[in-house]
C-alpha cells in the first residue's frame, strides 16, 4: 500500500485483517505502521447481526456494545482519529411502530456509551449510513440518533455506494452535511452494494464531488473497494490507485486514502 502511493488507511475490524481482541497483535500493526510512516486514520467497528446494540434482550445488547467498546480502545492503540461505525444491525426490515422504537431508545443509549469511551480515548466516533433494506437504512434513523447522542460531538461518514442504492445521494449528502468527518468512496451499478472503483459503476462523481464542495466538505475521502473471491493483493492495489487517479481526475486536488 505505501508502495503504491498510499499513507493513510482504514483499517478493518475483520479478524483475517486484524485482530483486534489481541492486544499484543494491535501493537505490533501500530509498530509497522509507524515504521511505514502509514497514517491509520480511521478504524471500522465490527458489524454483524449478532452485534446488536439495539437489541430487546439486554444480554445481546450488552455483549455487542462491549464488542464496540473494544473496538474503539484497539482504535486508541493503533493511533486512529476516528472509528467509523454501522448504528445498526446487519437485519433486514422494519419491526411494528412501538417495537422499533423500543430498539432506537436502545440504540441511542448504547451510542452514548461508545461515544463517551471514544471520547475518554481521544477518538472521534463517526456513525456510517447503512444500506436501505436493513433496519436503520434510512438517513433519517441516523440523523435521531445523533440527536440523541448527548455526551460528547459525534460524526458522521457517508458511504457513496449505500446512498446509491438508496437512490438518495443527494439527502444523504445534505443531511450527513453538517456532521460529516469522512466518505467511503465505492462505486456500484445501482443493483447491489458492489465496491466497484470510482468510475466502474454508474454514481456521477463529479457531481458527488461537487456536492461535497458545496457543502464545504474538508474531510477524508477513503476508497473502500472489494476485497474478496479470487482477488489477489495486487489486484486490489491495481483497483485502488485505478480509482484515486480517476478521483484527481474528476476532482482535481481531492485527496484519496
Amino acid at each position: 500500500m505505501r508502495d503504491a502511493g498510499f499513507r493513510q488507511i482504514e483499517v478493518c475490524s475483520f479478524p483475517k485483517h486484524l485482530d483486534f481482541h489481541n492486544q499484543d497483535e494491535v501493537l505490533r500493526a501500530a509498530e509497522r505502521l509507524r515504521a511505514l510512516q502509514m497514517d491509520p486514520v480511521s478504524f471500522h467497528a465490527p458489524f454483524a447481526d449478532r452485534i446488536d446494540i439495539t437489541a430487546l434482550n439486554e444480554g445481546t445488547r450488552e455483549a455487542a456494545v462491549q464488542e464496540l467498546l473494544r473496538a474503539c480502545e484497539a482504535a486508541a492503540l493503533l493511533g486512529c482519529e476516528h472509528v467509523v461505525l454501522h448504528p445498526g444491525p446487519e437485519r433486514e426490515g422494519r419491526p411494528p411502530e412501538a417495537e422499533f422504537l423500543q430498539h432506537m431508545h436502545h440504540a441511542a443509549a448504547s451510542l452514548n456509551r461508545v461515544a463517551a469511551r471514544c471520547c475518554e480515548l481521544g477518538v472521534h466516533l463517526l456513525l456510517e449510513n447503512m444500506l436501505a433494506h436493513l433496519m436503520f437504512g434510512h438517513v433519517r434513523d441516523m440523523m435521531y440518533l445523533l440527536g440523541e447522542i448527548t455526551v460528547c460531538d459525534v460524526g458522521t461518514c457517508l458511504d457513496t455506494g449505500h446512498a446509491h442504492l438508496a437512490r438518495e445521494m443527494a439527502v444523504v449528502i445534505q443531511k450527513l452535511s453538517g456532521h460529516l468527518k469522512m466518505v467511503h468512496i465505492n462505486d456500484n451499478r445501482g443493483d447491489w452494494d458492489a465496491h466497484l472503483p470510482p468510475g466502474e459503476g454508474t454514481i456521477d462523481w463529479p457531481w458527488v464531488i461537487r456536492e461535497l464542495r458545496r457543502h464545504h466538505f474538508h474531510g477524508v475521502l477513503v476508497l473502500e473497494l472489494h476485497g474478496g473471491g479470487q482477488d489477489t493483493v495486487e489486484s486490489v492495489l491495481a483497483h485502488a490507485v485505478r480509482g484515486r487517479d480517476y478521483l484527481n481526475r474528476v476532482g482535481g486536488d481531492a485527496s484519496t486514502t
